[in-house]
């Protein structure tokens, strides 16, 4: 029980990684605190995490906007927090550097990197009182650059900065900040985009999977349960000993 009576905010609770976090720190003894834009979602979400045995604190906010709701709620319902998992993060335009709107890189920096700082800043006095930690969802552009993923590397190069930052800012008070980087993530969006592959092709979907996995040391692509356990790993005090880090879980499609 890496997380027992622990309380555990997922700041961007989706159907697949956001998902897979909460119910797996439920399952290892944590309640919840989860937050996203679509209450549907969290409720479904909330009910996988009941039937773990735990409580599940639904707060439907938009993350961009405002942020102190949910430190508010988090703290009314339980009183504490002990870890915050930010995994909120709006898809920036797909382009070349030279070609993407800069009106649409400005926005997307301001989603994806201001709001995980104004989260973990409204967070932050509780995180002090209970010595927690925080684990923000970074992702494996910060290893290539490939042309359409200019905005998108900027973004994470940037909320890497933050949490690096964050852990030499916090940990004089006991608080550690680290990141993981996903690669792929098997799950139903990447499914989706290789049938469409596929189709383009002429091919089999598992075509194209074997290629891309062919690319990883593992032969295989991470599936969200992976990158899951990495993050409660770094939530946990088996991580102790660990702040200012970025794990990366790819099956080895990059070192690092």
């Amino acid at each position: 029980m890496l997380l027992a009576e622990k309380v555990v905010v997922v700041a961007g609770v989706g159907p697949g990684l956001g998902q897979e976090i909460a119910v797996r720190a439920a399952r290892q003894g944590a309640d919840l605190v989860l937050a996203a834009r679509t209450e549907q979602v969290l409720a479904e979400v909330a009910g996988k995490v009941a039937a773990a045995g735990r409580r599940a604190l639904v707060v439907p906010v938009d993350l961009a906007v405002e942020t102190s709701a949910l430190a508010d709620a988090a703290m009314g319902e339980f009183g504490r927090v002990d870890v915050l998992v930010h995994n909120a993060f709006a898809m920036p335009p797909m382009r070349g550097l030279l070609k993407a709107d800069l009106s649409e890189i400005s926005q997307s920096f301001d989603v994806n990197v201001v709001a995980a700082l104004r989260t973990v800043r409204s967070l932050t006095p509780a995180l002090v009182e209970s010595r927690g930690s925080v684990v923000i969802v970074n992702s494996a552009v910060l290893r290539h650059s490939r042309k359409p993923f200019g905005p998108y590397k900027i973004g994470k190069a940037a909320l890497l900065a933050v949490a690096q930052n964050l852990a030499s800012e916090l940990g004089p008070s006991g608080v550690r900040v680290n990141s993981v980087a996903p690669g792929w993530i098997w799950a139903d969006t990447l499914r989706t985009w290789f049938e469409y592959l596929a189709s383009q092709r002429g091919v089999p979907a598992q075509t194209i999977y074997d290629e891309t996995a062919a690319m990883t040391d593992l032969r295989r692509l991470p599936e969200p349960g992976d990158v899951a356990d990495a993050i409660l790993f770094l939530a946990s005090d088996l991580a102790r000993g660990i702040t200012g880090q970025c794990l990366d879980v790819n099956c080895g499609e990059f070192h690092h």
